[in-house]
């Protein structure tokens, strides 16, 4: 389960209104490795309409005097995966796969409430830690597509 300041969170009730996603470090007990990244409480995704829906929204439309093209798609909205999501980096990846859910330690280190806030405060986050400098603490391998480990390598 997911702990903010040690307090378990179950449920998104259990978050600030107003919260987008959270900024989030995920520990493998075992390693003492740990991965910090974000994650969105909401998927948002278009969905096609079916025949009978499209039929009644054009009836609508019709009545209501809207004219033009009916769209033949919505917004559905629906509750993202976070309560089971531990990371999207390879590596993390693996060690949840061949763990168990006992070896890792899930923190909630700061609600965001939009999207750009949440990709600065990731960001911020991983300089903060230094994820990519000789450390061999944090799982994550890269910032933003352009800061690597690699390029911390002293070879």
């Amino acid at each position: 389960m997911w702990k903010y300041n040690t307090i378990p969170v179950p449920d998104i009730e259990n978050m600030p209104a107003g919260t987008y996603g959270f900024i989030y470090e995920v520990k493998h007990i075992p390693t003492g490795r740990k991965y910090i990244g974000k994650k969105v409480l909401y998927f948002e995704r278009n969905k096609r309409l079916g025949i009978r829906e499209l039929e009644n929204l054009k009836a609508e439309r019709k009545a209501a005097g809207i004219g033009g093209r009916t769209p033949a798609k919505k917004k559905v909205v629906t509750e993202s995966d976070w309560k089971t999501y531990y990371g999207s980096q390879v590596e993390i990846k693996e060690l949840v796969r061949k763990g168990k859910i006992e070896d890792f330690q899930r923190s909630i280190l700061q609600y965001v409430p939009n999207k750009k806030q949440l990709t600065y405060f990731e960001t911020k986050y991983l300089f903060i830690k230094g994820v990519l400098e000789d450390t061999n603490d944090y799982i994550n391998d890269n910032i933003l597509g352009k800061f690597y480990r690699k390029d911390f390598k002293n070879d």
